[in-house]
């Protein structure tokens, strides 16, 4: 009975490490498949459809995308806006979310729905660029970030993180003199790192991939984001049909030159991604069910 027991379990533990393994290999192809493509000529890619390593390798791709020092600009306000905008969302919503959290604060319920109702209902783009033109945030960095400073399901998850931390702790901290705010930042975010760092990752992916706001409020093209500028090379070379195998004065092929786009905006959040992965899946379950 016992062998049986185990000889199944065996065999469950096969079948749901091959279909993992498929899984994994359906995700993880299409971007070898771009990677690689970013690298072949254009009489490769042209083919083959679906290329996965280049017989010979080019960087005209890339050498075309940095040919000029705009991107490394507009990598860099992307950087300065994802650092910033990460940092000054996390400290808004975890005050927030913290608040929201302690059962003694007058009028939760009506404040936790006000939340709510505004991810239902919002007053559209034309309001919202009228109250960004009004404050004066047009044609600055503070636009992409103030405007969408809280995420209310980010706060969500951190609202019902922090009310699964137990009670005593700060019942014990308020007997040892300890206020809301040292509560907070000395007890609650130390023990909340799981939450914290998948919400992080959550913000910084938001405003790393930002478009429509900088196409929205951005005129000035030095404050672009890198996202926008990406965008500039594609339509650029949507018109080449060059079949060049190495960049000279001649364009690489337009394909390429996409595939060399994607990889360039996707490389830095996959380099941030392994510094928070032990946190992430802890975070986002635990932060999104009430024990």
């Amino acid at each position: 009975m016992i062998g049986d027991k185990q000889i199944g379990t065996r065999i469950v533990n096969i079948i749901n490490a091959v279909l993992l393994a498929i899984i994994a290999l359906v995700t993880v192809l299409p971007f070898i498949h771009i990677v690689g493509s970013s690298f072949a000529t254009g009489a490769e890619i042209a083919e083959k459809k679906f290329l996965l390593f280049p017989t010979k390798f080019t960087l005209g791709a890339y050498k075309y995308i940095f040919s000029t020092n705009t991107i490394l600009k507009s990598i860099l306000v992307s950087i300065i806006v994802t650092a910033g905008g990460t940092v000054w969302s996390m400290l808004i919503s975890t005050l927030t979310a913290y608040g929201l959290s302690r059962k003694d604060l007058p009028g939760r319920r009506f404040i936790m729905f006000y939340f709510v109702f505004t991810m239902l209902f919002n007053g559209g783009m034309i309001p919202t660029f009228i109250v960004v033109q009004q404050t004066g945030l047009l044609d600055s960095l503070l636009a992409l970030i103030v405007p969408v400073t809280i995420n209310v399901f980010n706060m969500i998850i951190l609202r019902t993180f922090f009310q699964n931390l137990p009670a005593g702790l700060e019942e014990s901290a308020k007997l040892d003199g300890a206020n809301d705010f040292s509560i907070l930042f000395r007890i609650v975010i130390p023990l909340s790192m799981p939450a914290i760092a998948t919400i992080s990752l959550f913000y910084a992916v938001t405003y790393w991939n930002t478009y429509m706001h900088a196409i929205l409020y951005l005129s000035d093209s030095a404050k672009w984001p890198v996202q926008i500028v990406l965008r500039q090379v594609v339509v650029l070379a949507s018109g080449m049909n060059y079949d060049s195998t190495e960049y000279t004065d001649i364009p690489p092929p337009s394909q390429s030159v996409k595939m060399a786009v994607i990889v360039v905006a996707t490389v830095p959040v996959l380099l941030v991604y392994p510094f928070l992965q032990k946190h992430f899946a802890k975070g986002a379950l635990v932060g999104s069910i009430k024990e």
